[in-house]
Order: C-alpha cells, then structure tokens, then sequence
C-alpha cells in the first residue's frame, strides 16, 4: 500500500496488510507537512533460524509498534520521540508494505536459539 505524502489524511485511517502469516494492522495519519504517525500491531507466525544450528522454527508476534514517517531527512525538535520508531521517506510516498517488510527482516536478523540447542550443552557451535 503506497500513499503519496500529501495526501496522508489529518484524521485517523485504518489499515491492514499482511506478508505470508503476518498481519500488519493499525492506523495512520499525518501531524505536519512532513510528519506522519503509524501505530501498529504485528502479529502472526514468522519463521527464523536457529543461530546455532541453522535449523528453521517459528516464533509468534504481538507487539505493537509506533512509527514516526518523516518526507525528507528527519530534524528532531523535541526529545519526545523517542517511542517511535523513525523511518525517513526521500520519494514523498509513504509506502506500508517497505515498512512491513522491513520489520520482518529486522526481526529475523535477532539471534534465535531452538529448544534442541537450549537443551543441549554439549557444544558450543557446529562447525561445517
């Protein structure tokens, strides 16, 4: 979902989208000219891997998350923003789905370990 800058209503919109198992939904709207406000919830099942061993296992989202969209590079004025996450758009199109997967992506960099290698303290790391 791709929405001009310019056009981000002042009132509240509802969105949802979503990638393979994992939903995207919440609300959008603009503060200023150039800043907009998202307020999500992630949810669903991601799959990841196990930082040890390479073995794929799921882990289940909730977690909400605001965002702070700036048009153009972002100037703080206040230091009360640091609840959000910050996301600077240089096209003048907020656009949800990047920021979706962006997420998705951050959230698979993050070490995972699977039970079998929690439960197992016999190596420290399998070499190839």
């Amino acid at each position: 979902m791709k929405i001009e800058f310019r056009k981000i209503p002042l009132n509240s919109s509802e969105f949802e989208i979503s990638s393979n198992s994992v939903k995207f939904l919440g609300t959008f709207s603009k503060i200023s000219s150039k800043l907009a406000k998202i307020n999500v919830n992630l949810s669903g099942d991601c799959p990841v891997d196990c930082c040890k061993c390479g073995k794929e296992m799921t882990i289940t989202l909730d977690e909400n998350i605001n965002f702070l969209v700036s048009d153009g590079i972002y100037e703080s004025a206040q230091n009360d923003d640091e609840e959000f996450v910050i996301v600077e758009v240089q096209d003048h199109f907020l656009d949800l789905n990047e920021i979706l997967h962006s997420e998705i992506e951050s959230l698979k960099s993050e070490y995972y370990i699977c039970d079998t290698c929690k439960n197992n303290d016999n190596y420290v790391e399998i070499e190839y």
